[in-house]
């Protein structure tokens, strides 16, 4: 019995540090020899996500303000691909240091119905696109009541999901000002290119961004505006998770966004 005891010891270990290592990222089993990474191309390299086209930061400068950096590079973006880009190089920020993927958006860029989220959490993360977790099922489901979706080619029918910070914060904390400060001109931008009717900001963090203002359990289902589009705040679907009788307030809000969508 003590041999086959110490092999489930050993089976347990082992997929214990598995798991661990498939956390920090090392998903390429070892090879007979070694693979010099640096020498081969994107093309080869089927772990890396495909990224947009590259472009090029401003030339760096001593003391440059990063707010003002990320004004020039959003300025400069006419198309979203152009936008996606530009915040990829975007290196001011340093949530982005520990970051796994550069997460955009999702959805369809023509919708009525643009949605605002936080930040990127663990799942969003290693998928690279925002609310794809247990929230982001929740919303879907939220939104599907309404007849809209995140997949749908009709932009009468569809939403478009991005958030104020397009890199995961460690530990999932609440973004800095300062962060949030930096990101935004992207997101000015993004709205501008976007052009969606009615902007939904789910959380403290869009809502500190757009409005100034934090303390969503006040602010949601008031209708208010931001860059000349009617906005709703609405409480971001982990919190409803977390406090399933407020889910009743949230149906309330989707209403009203469906009343306002049928008005338009």
């Amino acid at each position: 019995m003590g041999r086959i005891d110490d092999i489930a010891d050993n089976w347990h270990a082992s997929l214990a540090a598995l798991e661990w290592q498939h956390d920090l990222g090392v998903l390429d089993a070892l090879e007979d020899a070694p693979v010099n990474r640096y020498a081969l191309t994107d093309a080869l390299r089927p772990d890396l996500p495909r990224r947009p086209a590259a472009v090029e930061a401003p030339p760096p400068v001593a003391n440059a303000d990063p707010v003002a950096v990320a004004r020039q590079m959003a300025a400069a973006a006419q198309t979203l691909p152009d936008l996606h880009a530009a915040i990829a190089a975007y290196d001011h920020c340093e949530i982005k240091k520990g970051a796994r993927n550069t997460v955009f958006a999702d959805g369809n860029p023509a919708a009525r119905v643009l949605i605002l989220g936080e930040a990127p959490g663990r799942e969003e993360d290693i998928e690279g696109r925002p609310f794809v977790g247990a929230a982001g099922q929740l919303l879907d489901k939220m939104f599907a009541a309404l007849g809209l979706s995140r997949t749908s080619p009709d932009p009468a029918t569809a939403i478009y999901i991005t958030n104020v910070m397009p890199w995961r914060p460690p530990g999932n904390r609440d973004p800095e000002p300062a962060e949030i400060a930096m990101m935004l001109p992207f997101v000015e931008r993004h709205i501008e290119l976007a052009d969606p009717e009615v902007i939904v900001l789910m959380g403290n963090t869009p809502c500190a961004a757009l409005l100034g203002r934090r303390g969503i359990l006040k602010l949601r289902g008031h209708w208010t505006e931001s860059h000349g589009r009617p906005v709703l705040p609405m409480t971001h679907p982990a919190y409803l998770l977390r406090q399933p009788l407020s889910k009743r307030e949230a149906w309330a809000d989707l209403l009203s966004l469906q009343d306002r969508l049928r008005q338009g």
